[in-house]
């Protein structure tokens, strides 16, 4: 007869799994993965630019992004060298108000960044409540080596599409493949349908 110790009932998982997307690990630190060097960027000179196919252009300074309305909130991040970290505390502003009075004339967005990194969305990605501009995590300033002083936050994509040291929005007349997008990664990369690389 095999002995029975009552009250062992096994490991339990230390989180959701239904949170974890396929081929996702769960991640309690946060990795730090650049193509390139990291760029300086001081508040005084930043600068977000919106164009391309649109109404109109506009600028924002770090002042008028700070005046903006800021929302703080917790997302999950998947990165696609599959870690995923959990329950992740943000505060930015929503792209919905970086366009509040801007009418796009396309529906394709390219983003740009500071050291010339770009990666590029439709733009219902990123409306509708599904994107930010962020500079503050866990309560602190957004760290260089995350993308501070700003980075674009998409959240139900892969990391990669979330651009750190953002610069602007630029819109254009047709879908323009991005840095990591010309180099092998999917085109649009939700991390749910696995979409890492272009045959996914």
């Amino acid at each position: 007869m095999t002995p029975i110790t009552r009250g062992f009932r096994g490991r339990r998982p230390d989180v959701d799994p239904s949170r974890i997307p396929p081929g996702q690990h769960h991640e309690r630190g946060f990795p730090v993965l650049t193509a390139g060097p990291t760029p300086k960027v001081d508040t005084a000179t930043w600068t977000f630019e919106i164009g391309g196919r649109t109404d109109r252009d506009a600028i924002f300074t770090w002042q008028d992004l700070m005046a903006l309305p800021q929302e703080t909130f917790t997302v999950d991040i998947h990165c696609v060298t599959t870690w995923t970290k959990l329950d992740t505390g943000w505060t930015g502003v929503s792209v919905d108000a970086l366009l509040d009075g801007i009418s796009p004339r396309s529906e394709w967005v390219t983003i740009r960044s500071y050291g010339g990194y770009t990666t590029n969305l439709p733009l219902a990605d990123l409306t509708d409540g599904k994107a930010w501009v962020v500079h503050t995590f866990d309560g602190e300033p957004l760290e260089p080596a995350h993308g501070g002083p700003a980075r674009l936050l998409v959240p139900h994509l892969y990391f990669w599409k979330s651009a750190k040291w953002v610069r602007g929005l630029t819109f254009t007349p047709s879908e323009e493949p991005g840095f990591w997008e010309e180099n092998g990664y999917h085109r649009r990369g939700d991390p749910w349908r696995e979409q890492r690389y272009w045959s996914d």
